[in-house]
Parts: structure tokens; C-alpha cells; sequence
């Protein structure tokens, strides 16, 4: 019998971590080796661990979960990736595929969903739950009526950091050193964002931060 999967599972909520947990190591051919509370955390993990796939909150306290998802992919090219999410929003999904991430799986159906998401992960498929497709294409049909494109990170890595910290209520200085940058830096940034994303104030950047699912609303 082929040794079991091992699972590095982030998430900063324990008892949301327990409960997936036990849906995992139920299964003969997983097993979950590393927990983490938050995607810094989950990327040092990722570094540090043998592992098979990560599974990631997309919402977590100091880098998210699709934040980790691109350090990891740059760290640790080819191991599978899955997104968890309380939140059935089609910006989110698309923002996970471009972290590199091959699934998307909603928290609310995780005891249904999870373990065919790990499956299709670990043989290299892709893993959309159900109901999204649906969605999906109607959301593209509209798009296209409106003469739209499909959506499109228009914001660095960096320039997400910033947002992030900034959505939290932290300020330049607190910004600063958490990124270990200038305050000068962090206010050319933001000067930057609000250029990009048209906006004007820290309200606005908020609800693109929660939207983007940068921080958690």
C-alpha cells in the first residue's frame, strides 16, 4: 500500500483546523503531517516539511492564504495547492487559479468536497466545486455583454501587502516595519494603489482588500 499523502493544513481558526483535520486523517491515504495559524507561518511550514499538498484558508492574519499560495509556488514548484473558503465568490476563485493554486473548495461542503479536491490535486487535475460553473459562465456572459474582460489582478505582490496591512488599520510607520521598507516607500505605494484602482480613501481600499479577499470582512 502507497504511503499516505501528507497534508500541510492552514488555517487561523483551531477549531475549523480540528474539524478538517479529522476529515482528512479519516481517509486511509491522508494524512495531515502540519498545521499552521497563519500563511507566514504555512510558508515556513511548506519550506521546512515534507510534503504532498497544502491546503490554505484564504483569509488569514499576517500573509493570506493566497499571498502563501504564491510564495509557495515560488518555493516549492509542483506541489499541489488547494484554496478553503467560507466565501462562494467568483473574484476569489479567479485569484486562487492565479496563485497557483488547482482547486477552490467552500468550507460550508468541505465535508463533501475536500477529500475529491485533495484527489484530483495530488493527480495533477483541477478541482471546481460544484455550482461554480454555473456561475461561472453566467458571470462571463454578463461580462462580455458589458463589454467586459474576465477580472484581473491589476496590483503587485507588494502593492496586495500594502493593502492588506493598510485594510487592517495598521499605519505607514506600523507598515514600514512590518515590510521592512521606508515610510516614504509605504506612502508611494498607497499613492500607487489608489492611482491603479481609482480609489481615494482607506474605506475604499478596505472593501477592495475584503473583495480581493485580502483580509476577512
Amino acid at each position: 500500500m502507497a504511503d499516505p499523502v501528507r497534508i500541510l493544513l492552514a488555517d487561523d481558526h483551531a477549531l475549523v483546523r480540528q474539524g478538517v483535520r479529522l476529515i482528512l486523517d479519516a481517509q486511509p491515504d491522508m494524512t495531515v503531517v502540519a498545521e499552521a495559524g497563519d500563511g507566514a507561518e504555512a510558508v515556513e511550514m511548506a519550506r521546512s516539511t515534507e510534503l504532498d499538498l497544502a491546503i490554505l484558508d484564504v483569509a488569514m492574519p499576517r500573509m493570506t492564504g493566497l499571498q502563501a499560495a504564491r510564495e509557495i509556488a515560488r518555493r516549492r514548484p509542483g506541489l499541489p495547492l488547494l484554496i478553503l473558503s467560507m466565501h462562494d465568490n467568483e473574484q476569489y476563485f479567479f485569484e486562487s487559479l492565479k496563485a497557483g493554486a488547482s482547486g477552490y473548495v467552500l468550507k460550508s461542503v468541505a465535508d463533501q468536497d475536500l477529500v475529491d479536491a485533495c484527489r484530483a490535486a495530488i493527480r495533477g487535475e483541477s478541482f471546481v466545486y460544484p455550482g461554480a460553473m454555473s456561475t461561472l459562465v453566467r458571470s462571463y456572459l454578463e461580462r462580455m455583454r458589458r463589454g467586459e474582460g474576465v477580472p484581473r489582478t491589476v496590483l503587485t505582490g507588494r502593492e496586495d501587502e500594502v493593502i492588506k496591512l493598510i485594510a487592517e488599520g495598521r499605519s505607514t510607520r506600523e507598515i514600514a516595519a512590518e515590510l521592512s521598507i521606508s515610510p516614504k516607500t509605504v506612502d508611494r505605494h498607497r499613492a500607487n494603489i489608489l492611482a491603479k484602482l481609482g480609489m481615494r480613501d482607506r474605506t475604499q481600499l478596505t472593501r477592495y482588500a475584503i473583495r480581493a479577499g485580502l483580509v476577512e470582512p
